[in-house]
């Protein structure tokens, strides 16, 4: 299994970014796919969530109504909309692959620089 997440970069606060994860090895479309986030001196924590065919989403409280998650199963992949990005959301971002309640593959992460 391959994530390979991409799509981080610096910007400024107010800005947009969109993140890219895109999957290998596995049967897509069977996963539900998340995002999560690891600030410096921070745990790894739950950003959002879809569910295999994408109706339904999750998401943290810190980026509800900012951030927006969606999937393309005909190309293996899920993405991350994120916009009027603040500071506090500057972390390395890996995307995770979750089989019934497992996250069992992860992505190397990407990481997102937000100036104020």
């Amino acid at each position: 299994v391959q994530l390979q997440a991409s799509g981080g970069g610096l910007v400024q606060a107010g800005n947009s970014l969109r993140l890219s994860c895109a999957a290998s090895g596995i049967i897509f479309s069977n996963y539900h796919m998340g995002w999560f986030r690891q600030a410096p001196g921070k745990e790894r924590e739950f950003v959002s969530r879809i569910t295999r065919s994408g109706p339904f989403t999750s998401y943290a409280d810190s980026v509800k109504g900012r951030f927006t998650i969606s999937r393309d199963n005909a190309k293996n992949t899920v993405y991350l909309e994120m916009n009027s990005l603040k500071p506090e959301d500057t972390a390395v971002y890996y995307c995770a692959a979750q089989w019934g309640t497992n996250w069992i593959a992860w992505g190397q992460g990407t990481q997102v620089t937000v100036s104020s």
